[in-house]
């Protein structure tokens, strides 16, 4: 190991907006090299394998990473040889290349991102529904004045699958100014932003006075939305209860219970579509989708805009077996909250996981007017990454 005067990492060879947890990670000690790469070693006795070519990518400098965005301008179209010189000093790594370029990566940085080893999970696991399960609550002060509270929000947001806000004012667009604080509205057909009341003419069965059975959203699109947000602003009609299941915990019941019937209704893709005099949207998709791992991720459930069954003849019938197992098991009050929403309340809800509804109404008993938006998930986690960077 060659030994040469000390010095100090700079701000351009590491993206400061990372370094909230490199003060708490292990020092790096040592480090051996050969033709193909280089071993290193912490104190704690993390150890890793860093090829030539993957530090030759990650180097921060000015010339190969952009000063202000901080994105790659590196290419890496090449491959590259053993450096002049690598050493450990102060613990950081300092590489000379074989061209003179110079690379310098932090110690800390380093061990977060040891190739092949997955890194420190950052953001909530969703967590299915214990039998008494009952939704987290955060103040309307807390979340709008503090990060705690809305780091709070978002993280039971992304862990249960639903979440509660009170005490809000009742202001007309409360709902899309919150939801800005987080990132921009998902628009779909409906708007932006959209009012949920009895009205006439109605082009969707929300805006209705009649019970909904538990449904996600929009399963007729490609990609629906992730996140919804519902603001109450007014709630003094008699009814209008509101419902939720957790699609992923009762998949879960379904798969012990009826394997089947999962399988059917994981491996099947159905056709949803919605149709009014301006809008055709349509897509093929099974009512329950699976990654890799055989995890349940997505949930498409809405009997409304289910399209014609266009399935072989012989395989219907166990077809509509599976899907009432598993519109039975969603509807079981073991599996249901209720609760009523009151003005200044706002509920908010993952779209592909949890399935809402709600009680019919009596509009000539008083007013009920919800206001309602689309996230993405995506905005959600970026917006809890920056809040665990600030103190």
């Amino acid at each position: 190991m060659n030994v040469a005067t000390p010095h100090a990492v700079s701000a351009e060879s590491v993206d400061m907006r990372e370094l909230v947890s490199y003060a708490e990670a292990p020092a790096l000690q040592d480090g051996r090299t050969d033709n193909a790469g280089m071993t290193l070693t912490w104190e704690n006795g993390d150890s890793g394998r860093f090829p030539w070519m993957w530090l030759r990518d990650h180097c921060a400098c000015s010339a190969c990473r952009h000063a202000l965005t901080r994105e790659r301008l590196f290419l890496p179209l090449e491959d590259v040889t053993r450096p002049r010189e690598a050493r450990v000093e102060n613990g950081n790594l300092n590489v000379t290349w074989e061209d003179g370029h110079e690379s310098l990566f932090d110690g800390g940085w380093l061990q977060q991102r040891r190739p092949g080893v997955e890194p420190a999970p950052t953001l909530p696991h969703p967590r299915p529904w214990p039998a008494d399960f009952t939704p987290r609550r955060v103040d309307h002060t807390a979340f709008v004045g503090t990060v705690e509270g809305e780091r709070s929000w978002l993280e039971a947001l992304l862990r249960d699958g639903l979440v509660l806000l009170e005490k809000g004012p009742l202001a007309d667009e409360e709902v899309s100014r919150l939801a800005t604080r987080i990132g921009p509205l998902r628009a779909t057909n409906f708007g932006a932003r959209f009012d949920v009341q009895s009205k006439p003419n109605p082009n969707n069965a929300a805006y209705t006075a009649i019970g909904l059975a538990l449904h996600s959203d929009l399963p007729n699109w490609r990609q629906p939305p992730d996140i919804q947000l519902l603001y109450c602003l007014e709630n003094d009609a008699e009814g209008g209860e509101s419902q939720f299941a957790d699609g992923y915990q009762v998949a879960e019941v379904l798969r012990q219970e009826d394997p089947e019937a999962f399988r059917l209704l994981s491996e099947t893709p159905i056709d949803f579509r919605f149709q009014d005099e301006e809008q055709d949207i349509a897509v093929r998709a099974p009512i329950l989708t699976c990654n890799a791992e055989g995890r349940v991720v997505d949930v498409r459930f809405n009997n409304w805009i289910r399209d014609t069954l266009r399935l072989p003849a012989e395989t219907i019938d166990a077809w509509y077996r599976a899907y009432r197992r598993f519109w039975h098991l969603l509807h079981d009050p073991r599996h249901q909250i209720a609760f009523s929403l009151a003005p200044g309340e706002m509920v908010a809800f993952d779209n592909r996981r949890v399935l809402h509804g709600r009680g019919a109404f009596d509009p000539n008993s008083g007013r009920r007017h919800l206001q309602g938006t689309y996230l993405d998930r995506d905005m959600l986690e970026s917006r809890l990454r920056v809040l665990a960077r600030q103190p």
